[in-house]
C-alpha cells in the first residue's frame, strides 16, 4: 500500500487524479529500473511516498539521486513513489526482486492503488530474453509494445503514426500447433501477469519493452527511455539521443565501484 511521506504533503499527495503511473518491472538486465532512474533523476522529481509490501526482498540503502553530500545520506527502499505534478506523472520506482510467489499478491495490491489512487493510466517499463525470440521477432526493432483494450481505444492510432511495432504472439506449441497463438515474456518479471489482470479488470495499461540480454544494459536502457519518450514527450529535443537524460549518481557503482563513504 502507498505510505505517503511529509515531503509530499501529506495524505494529499496519495491522490493522482489523472496522472500517469510509471513503473518497472523487475526483468531481464533491470532494463526498466534503469530507464526508470533516467526519468526520476532527469526531471527532479520529488519523492512522495513509499509503496509498503511484503512481496518485494527487503532492502535499505542511500539516496540514488544524491546530487551533494547534504543528500547523499538520504536512505532509500525498495519501493518509491516519485511525482512531478506538472507533467501529471507518478513513478513507483522498484529496486529489489520479488519474493518467490509473491507475483500476483504484489500485482492485486498495486491495481488497488491504481484504482484507488484514481490515476488515469499504468506504463510498465520492461524487457524480455533477446535469446528467446522467434523468427518474426528477430526483424526490424528490438522494441515493443502492448496496450490493453481500453487504452487501445485511447492511444492505438499514435502507435500506428509512431510506426511501433506490437509484440507478437507466438506459437503455443511449436512444431506441434502453429495456429494457436500466446503472449510470452521470457524474462519478463511480472509483465504478463500485471498486463493479464489489467486487461480484466479495465484499467488502461501501457508495456513498453526491450529485447536484451544480461550484461552491461545501460545503452538498452537509454532506448527504452527514448522509446517512451517518443509517446509521453518527457523531454523535449529534436533527436532522442543519451546525452538528454541525467544519469544518477548511483550509477557510479554499477560495476563494482567502492561503496560511498557517506554509508558508514
Amino acid at each position: 500500500m502507498f505510505v505517503p511521506c511529509d515531503r509530499g504533503g501529506g495524505s494529499a499527495s496519495s491522490d493522482f487524479k489523472g496522472f500517469t503511473l510509471l513503473m518497472p518491472a523487475v526483468s531481464v538486465g533491470n532494463v526498466g529500473q534503469l530507464a526508470t532512474d533516467l526519468v526520476i533523476s532527469t526531471l527532479n522529481m520529488t519523492k512522495v511516498g513509499y509503496f509498503y509490501t511484503d512481496c518485494l526482498v527487503p532492502m535499505v540503502g542511500n539516496n540514488p539521486y544524491a546530487t551533494a553530500e547534504e543528500n547523499s545520506m538520504e536512505l532509500s527502499i525498495n519501493a518509491e513513489v516519485y511525482s512531478l505534478p506538472s507533467k501529471k506523472l507518478v513513478v513507483l520506482q522498484i529496486r529489489s526482486p520479488f519474493i518467490k510467489n509473491k507475483y500476483r499478491p504484489f500485482c492485486e495490491t498495486l491495481l488497488s492503488w491504481v484504482k484507488s489512487s484514481k490515476c488515469a493510466r499504468v506504463v510498465l517499463l520492461s524487457s524480455s530474453h533477446a535469446y528467446q525470440r522467434d523468427d518474426e521477432q528477430l526483424l526490424g526493432t528490438p522494441l515493443r509494445y502492448l496496450l490493453t483494450p481500453d487504452l487501445e481505444k485511447a492511444v492505438g492510432g499514435l502507435m500506428q503514426e509512431l510506426n511501433w511495432k506490437e509484440m507478437e504472439k507466438v506459437a503455443a506449441y511449436p512444431g506441434i500447433n502453429d495456429t494457436e497463438k500466446v503472449l510470452h515474456i521470457p524474462g519478463g518479471g511480472i509483465t504478463k501477469l500485471l498486463f493479464t489482470e489489467s486487461c480484466s479488470k479495465g484499467i488502461q495499461m501501457a508495456v513498453l519493452l526491450k529485447f536484451c540480454s544480461e550484461g552491461d544494459n545501460i545503452p538498452d536502457a537509454f532506448a527504452l527511455v527514448n522509446y517512451l519518450n517518443e509517446w509521453l514527450q518527457l523531454v523535449k529535443s529534436e533527436v532522442n539521443t543519451s546525452s538528454q537524460w541525467k544519469i544518477p549518481s548511483s550509477w557510479r557503482l554499477l560495476f563494482g565501484n567502492g561503496l560511498p563513504p557517506a554509508l558508514f
